[in-house]
């Protein structure tokens, strides 16, 4: 009871801590807002001709940028840039999908599908425990996740129903459903396997995952079995959105602090944020930035390497640079502060009605 005590009334103490103490940034903010205007008014000006058909796959929980990679993909669905099909968990929490179901709740979007997995993986809460606070505070209709449907077969009616090679597929999390994909048999949807299916219907897959050049990262190691049979076996591109990546930039203070008052990614933030001093600049955004590159693409953020990901049976990883690879990997272009900008003014957008529930 104490630890719940805590962790809600973090939120409001550490608002009057940013009010009391932070130095004024309007003018920092003014000049960086420029920057990040010229460096990117085509790309964030100009909406797709065709929205990225996106399937959002998630660990939402163990951390909270997950949140505010929901709120980039709402955000940028809204302003037509991209489509969402479905969103599937990775990580088998009870409260994972109910968390998802509060944040496209806010967003106008109830009735989008969830999935989760129903064979064995990873369960992981999160140790600040913001998931049961968001879930008790805003509305959303899910219950827990074991009552979700199954990921592979919400996974194979999606694909099933799309054009061919239209589908950008973004993992935040384990890669547990992607393996269970690939080795999916034909179904009442389609009379393709899982690892055929993948390879008419996706276009892309983009992973945050990884640690470049060599390393070891938390979505990769944590099922690690299926990370490597899943990235080894995977038919078509995909793009990697590094540990390095996303460590760089860092979001949150503006978004509690001029943010919706209403809004849960703000709520969650405003948990999370004060209890660790690593996060005294803002959060680490990795699920941002892989978000934001499936849809807008690496120009103007990011170079593009080119190469093979190596995995290796522990869930770490290597590198090896190959022009006619099948994968890709970020490489930091400009300043990670002017990414992180463009992240969390996407992270502020308020919710809107959607056209046809889309």
């Amino acid at each position: 009871m104490l630890q719940r005590l805590i962790i809600r009334t973090a939120a409001p103490l550490f608002l009057a801590a940013i009010a009391a103490c932070q130095p004024d940034t309007s003018k920092t903010e003014s000049k960086q807002a420029a920057a990040d205007s010229s460096a990117t008014a085509t790309v964030a000006n100009t909406p797709q001709t065709t929205p990225v058909a996106i399937i959002f796959d998630t660990d939402c929980g163990p951390d909270y940028d997950d949140v505010g990679a929901l709120a980039v993909l709402h955000a940028l669905t809204d302003r037509g840039e991209s489509q969402i099909l479905g969103i599937v968990s990775s990580n088998l929490h009870p409260l994972v999908v109910p968390t998802v179901d509060v944040i496209n709740t806010y967003f106008g979007r109830p009735n989008l599908p969830i999935g989760a997995p129903k064979t064995k993986g990873v369960n992981l809460d999160a140790w600040q425990h913001w998931p049961d606070s968001l879930v008790a505070k805003y509305p959303h209709d899910a219950k827990t996740t074991a009552q979700a449907p199954d990921a592979v077969a919400l996974y194979r009616k999606i694909l099933a129903a799309q054009a061919d090679t239209s589908v950008t597929i973004v993992t935040v999390g384990f890669l547990t459903n992607l393996r269970n994909l690939l080795e999916s048999k034909a179904d009442a949807n389609s009379q393709l396997d899982g690892k055929e299916l993948v390879r008419r219907k996706v276009k892309q897959w983009v992973c945050m995952g990884g640690k470049f050049p060599a390393g070891k990262e938390f979505n990769i190691e944590k099922d690690a079995a299926s990370s490597k049979i899943a990235i080894d076996n995977w038919p078509t591109p995909v793009l990697f959105s590094g540990f390095e990546i996303g460590e760089k930039v860092k979001t949150g203070l503006r978004l509690i602090k001029v943010g919706a008052k209403d809004s849960p990614v703000r709520h969650a933030f405003a948990i999370n944020i004060p209890m660790a001093k690593e996060d005294k600049n803002g959060r680490m955004s990795w699920d941002q930035t892989a978000v934001l590159v499936a849809v807008r693409g690496a120009a103007p953020y990011y170079d593009l390497q080119k190469g093979k990901f190596i995995t290796k049976a522990d869930g770490s990883n290597g590198w090896q640079d190959d022009p006619n690879g099948m994968h890709t990997r970020l490489v930091q272009k400009i300043p990670p502060d002017s990414v992180a900008y463009q992240i969390e003014t996407l992270m502020m957008h308020q919710s809107q009605k959607p056209v046809n529930g889309q």
